[in-house]
């Protein structure tokens, strides 16, 4: 714990988190051949899995709060904290685990095997939270037949909340990990270098 609360450790985390909460601002698309337009993909995970992949684990679980908390104070929110909630537990399930194993298998294939399994995570957590958590949420708002309907035009196999969660929520999760993976496998290497040399 006291190599990775330095005082460098602290600011990096800092900045990690600062980038992803603008990300996740700035940035929202929809994914409208896998989900209803109000899924939205923002690329927020990727200077966390990156910060986690230099800091460890234990770094990316504090800079996915610092990040919820940032995008709270720059434009507030619109599901009464629910929507953070769950984007905060969605991507720890990707960071945490793909953390945790390149911490122990510092190579390309760590890092690989990390991401997969993070995005099998939360794909999973992203399915189970939307169930219990963000659906009943959003039934105040619109009706639970309005959504699966929404859904039902981008996949007809969609007839009732179970289906809707295991074949546009989980798949929406398993792109937005894909292209998170990607990027950050772009960009790591380059960026860790950089830092180490500070």
């Amino acid at each position: 714990m006291k190599k990775l609360f330095t005082t460098k450790n602290l600011a990096l985390m800092a900045i990690f988190a600062a980038i992803a909460a603008i990300l996740m601002v700035l940035i929202e698309i929809p994914v409208v051949f896998i989900a209803p337009s109000f899924y939205k993909l923002d690329f927020s995970e990727i200077p966390i899995l990156i910060g986690t992949f230099i800091m460890g684990p234990v770094s990316g679980i504090i800079m996915e709060a610092i990040k919820i908390v940032l995008k709270i104070l720059l434009k507030g929110t619109t599901t009464g904290y629910v929507g953070e909630l769950a984007n905060f537990c969605i991507g720890c399930c990707l960071v945490v685990p793909a953390g945790i194993i390149y911490k122990f298998k510092k190579s390309k294939k760590g890092a690989f095997i990390g991401i997969v399994v993070g995005i099998v995570l939360m794909a999973v957590a992203g399915a189970i939270l939307n169930y219990y958590v963000m659906l009943p949420f959003y039934e105040k708002f619109m009706p639970l037949e309005a959504i699966i309907e929404e859904g039902a035009k981008v996949n007809q196999i969609i007839k009732d909340k179970w289906s809707f969660v295991w074949v546009a929520v989980a798949p929406f999760n398993v792109f937005k990990g894909i292209i998170v993976g990607i990027v950050t496998g772009i960009l790591y290497k380059r960026i860790s270098t950089f830092i180490k040399k500070l």
